[in-house]
């Protein structure tokens, strides 16, 4: 079993990679700058998701908030979300509220906002307030994914597992069109934590997402997290933003660490106590 491909406007196949593209100096395409319109648009591409079609890979970078850092006061998580060749595609901001953030923590519902280089919304993610536990499997994650926002085009829902993580990756249909699957323990010291991602058959290999290794300090002290993704660089563009949409969700289930932030804040009550 395949997966679903774009197809490009005029019969023909999807551009080259990203690695191919030329890149002018301190201009949109260089590296660190802005990555260059794609020449070619898939077929009935939702606006702003055409620059997927040029990639088969992407890094998603959250960004280290100094409040967070400093007082584990929780903030809006920001990312940014970058090509091979470390040229921003995106950037994606949380959209919660204060109270929410802070008595809810990683189990918060959020609404999450996909920004091109104009600040313009490609991609709206929202997360309504659920459980992960493998004891209430009728009330498990799921995150929907509308690009444009408004237009659903697609859906993360997890499945229930009794150990390992399973997420399904489905189309605006609610048709599962890929399927990830995790570790059992979302720890490895000092190295990457990978989620393989199948076609629905659960045997064909299709990408991967991967926790990638921050650090030390980035680790003990935020709750930052660099994300890899890899897949097809003919996959679908509503099948690549709503894996990547994936990624905001698996952060938030495993990798959102509140522990740090709770001590952080237990310190300071106390040095404000004496």
């Amino acid at each position: 079993m395949s997966y679903p491909k774009a197809e490009m406007a005029g019969g023909g196949q999807p551009g080259a990679p990203v690695q191919a593209q030329p890149a002018a100096a301190a201009m949109p395409g260089a590296p660190g700058g802005w990555m260059q319109a794609p020449t070619q648009v898939p077929a009935n591409c939702p606006k702003g998701l055409e620059y997927l079609a040029q990639v088969d890979q992407l890094l998603v970078k959250q960004k280290v908030e100094a409040l967070e850092a400093f007082t584990g006061f929780e903030t809006n998580n920001k990312y940014e979300i970058l090509n091979s060749m470390g040229q921003r595609v995106f950037h994606a901001v949380e959209d919660t509220c204060c109270c929410t953030r802070n008595c809810c923590g990683s189990s918060r519902p959020f609404d999450m906002k996909i920004l091109n280089n104009q600040n313009q919304e490609v991609v709206h993610l929202s997360r309504p307030l659920r459980c992960s536990s493998c004891w209430f499997p009728c009330c498990l994650q799921r995150v929907t994914v509308e690009a444009p926002p408004g237009k659903v085009a697609g859906y993360v829902t997890q499945s229930w597992s009794l150990c390992k993580p399973r997420i399904r990756i489905e189309n605006a249909n609610e048709e599962t069109v890929l399927r990830i699957k995790g570790p059992c323990c979302q720890l490895n010291i000092c190295g990457d934590i990978e989620f393989d991602v199948y076609a629905p058959d659960e045997e064909t290999y299709v990408g991967r997402v991967t926790k990638q290794w921050s650090g030390l300090g980035k680790e003990l002290f935020t709750d930052a997290d660099n994300f890899g993704i890899s897949f097809p660089l003919d996959l679908d563009v509503n099948v690549k933003a709503t894996l990547l949409g994936a990624v905001f969700l698996l952060d938030f289930m495993f990798f959102e660490n509140n522990t740090k932030k709770d001590d952080k804040m237990d310190k300071h009550s106390m040095h404000g106590s004496y």
